[in-house]
């Protein structure tokens, strides 16, 4: 990975934008693994000592590339609670939810990736990095929850939230998921209704089709 004095030089900030911009491009059309570093360099415009003054392989590209999402990502999971002293789900405000605007500015980045053969890796790296400030920003009451698997259950919750909107085509304008995940947080049922009636007329009505 580039060193942080190094990205400073606006030469070397232009050629790594055009590196990652141009894998983006490549990985619309074609599976990561299958993509060559002369393919990356020749779309963007560059040679290969170009692009290995910068990377080693272009799983460190990639690896950059996320990274530099990811980032803003954590910043608007932050946005919340980065004002003040104590916080609590439940007093979320709708406006406040950045993580969706996050990932609406960079829909074309999140569409791809998550039609691509590198989706394991990027919701990977977004769990860790999410629990990863979880963990160290966040102090929440001693219950008898184990904070581990709570932590792992909200995350997988809300990627899955996520995600599910991206597969969905941005079915919903981010401010509608912001509503939707603080209502959600502050709207878990008690309880329920058996649906075994309706379960036994449906069984009844494939059972007499079937005869």
């Amino acid at each position: 990975m580039p060193q942080a004095e190094v990205k400073r030089d606006p030469r070397i900030v232009r050629s790594m934008t055009a590196m990652r911009s141009a894998l983006l491009q490549l990985m619309s059309r074609k599976p990561f693994a299958a993509i060559t570093i002369t393919e990356i360099v020749g779309l963007a415009g560059y040679n290969r000592g170009t692009f290995y003054a910068n990377y080693t392989t272009k799983e460190d590209l990639l690896e950059d590339m996320i990274g530099e999402k990811i980032g803003d990502l954590l910043q608007s999971f932050r946005a919340p609670y980065a004002q003040v002293s104590e916080f609590s789900p439940h007093d979320l405000h709708a406006n406040s939810v950045m993580i969706f605007n996050h990932i609406a500015r960079n829909a074309d980045f999140y569409t791809i990736l998550t039609k691509s053969d590198v989706l394991p890796a990027l919701r990977k790296k977004m769990f860790t990095s999410l629990k990863q400030i979880l963990k160290e920003e966040l102090s929440f009451e001693e219950g008898d929850v184990d904070q581990e698997l709570m932590f792992i259950y909200s995350l997988n919750a809300l990627l899955g939230l996520i995600f599910y909107w991206i597969e969905s085509g941005y079915a919903h304008p981010p401010a509608y998921m912001q509503e939707q995940l603080v209502k959600i947080l502050n709207h878990m049922p008690s309880s329920g209704k058996k649906l075994g009636v309706r379960t036994q007329a449906v069984s009844k009505n494939l059972h007499e089709k079937r005869g």
